[in-house]
């Protein structure tokens, strides 16, 4: 059985309204990018390249005007909103700047959280095997978010992606609140992780020195991909 691709962008567009007079102004032009499971493609560029864009369109939360968005062999062009909604939550991890975690719960129950959030049954075991798996000790795992460090709740931060086992990862500048180390350790393990856990993750990133560890990486200009 072949295994589809975790994503595919297909001559992708996207515009905004710039302004008064009825103007456009183009964030994704004519994007084609296909993301293999266990694959890391990074997505390098300057501020305003269309980084962010191109991460909403992948992540499902904005639809493109033009083009088409295959999330793990799912076309997402005529799938209605509900349907859209499951498909991100059952298939697509995020990875955000901030790692965004809630202030009153642990780096356990943050993922068993998301268990909640998904109306499925909490797993407590898959949770602390996570935690383990992004090299958390045990005894990090009852600390809530500001008895951590910043790399330690970038960590909490992927765990929580992965615990719903998605096809998909999508990363926004995690080492960008990080010094060097610990950012050259975020990026070791995401690369770690993608493996492991067969996801074919995309990160995108301004920082040009923490690209070593990707398969691929593709430079970022003026909303086209290179």
């Amino acid at each position: 059985m072949t295994v589809p691709p975790a994503l595919v962008l297909e001559d992708v567009g996207l515009t905004y309204p710039d302004g008064d007079g009825g103007r456009r102004l183009t964030a994704l032009d004519g994007i084609r990018l296909t993301v293999a499971p266990g694959e890391l493609v990074a997505v390098a560029g300057p501020s305003g390249s269309g980084k962010s864009s191109l991460l909403a369109v992948a992540a499902t939360l904005l639809r493109p005007d033009t083009g088409r968005v295959v999330v793990a062999g799912h076309d997402t062009a005529g799938l209605r909103p509900r349907a859209l909604a499951a498909l991100r939550r059952d298939r697509v991890g995020i990875v955000f700047q901030q790692a965004n975690l809630l202030p009153s719960l642990t780096a356990e129950e943050q993922l068993l959280a998301v268990a909640h959030l998904r109306g499925a049954p909490r797993d407590r075991i898959r949770a602390r095997e996570l935690l383990e798996s992004v090299g958390l000790s045990a005894a990090t795992w009852r600390r809530r978010p500001h008895q951590l460090s910043g790399g330690e709740r970038q960590r909490v931060n992927i765990a929580r992606a992965l615990y719903g086992q998605p096809s998909v990862l999508l990363v926004d500048e995690p080492t960008s609140a990080l010094d060097r180390a610990r950012g050259e350790a975020v990026t070791d393990l995401l690369a770690t992780v993608t493996r492991r856990h067969g996801t074919g993750t995309v990160l995108v990133t301004h920082d040009t020195g923490l690209l070593g560890r990707a398969d691929r990486v593709l430079h970022m200009s003026d909303g086209r991909l290179a």
